[in-house]
């Protein structure tokens, strides 16, 4: 399952809740009728969004079901994903970031840098986060430093300018 949002708080007394949407698609991803899941209590639970409204770039979801702000407030903390098959195919050169969890990474000349650990930013500036042999490297993805990205071999390599994986040493 990939993860589409994080559900921050209830919003008002109505049973919404505000979400950090964790997809560079929210308006396209949270609609009604559309349906994300959450674990809850050790099982896979199936939410129904029956309202959004964007409110400062987050939005504002009702589920089925969900009527109370306690109800709302219990939900709070929760990660909201849906199914890998269910989401929308990507043009060239694009990737989701649970595709790009996993890779290794090398440099150009064959240098061993590390495993992304998580994708950073938004669509207009992702980073990778790589767990390196001296800690955390910061790396944009950007095609003129990642300039292989092999998603089913998971493998990155990267041409980074002068300095950028020293500056963790």
């Amino acid at each position: 399952m990939a993860l589409v949002g994080r559900i921050a708080r209830a919003h008002g007394i109505r049973g919404q809740v505000i979400v950090n949407p964790e997809t560079d698609f929210p308006e396209e991803r949270f609609q009604p009728g559309a349906e994300v899941f959450v674990e809850r209590k050790g099982s896979i639970e199936p939410l129904r969004i029956t309202t959004v409204r964007f409110h400062r770039d987050r939005p504002v979801i009702g589920f089925e079901g969900v009527e109370t702000m306690n109800d709302a407030d219990a939900l709070a903390g929760y990660e909201m994903r849906v199914p890998v098959d269910r989401l929308a195919p990507l043009p060239p050169h694009t990737f989701y970031r649970h595709d790009l969890i996993g890779c290794v990474v090398e440099t150009t000349s064959g240098r061993h840098v590390g495993s992304v650990v998580d994708v950073e930013g938004s669509i207009g500036g992702s980073r990778l986060v790589i767990d390196g042999a001296s800690g955390e490297i910061l790396v944009p993805l950007v095609a003129d430093i990642c300039r292989q990205v092999d998603t089913v071999a998971k493998r990155i390599v990267i041409d980074p300018p002068d300095g950028l994986l020293d500056l963790n040493a």
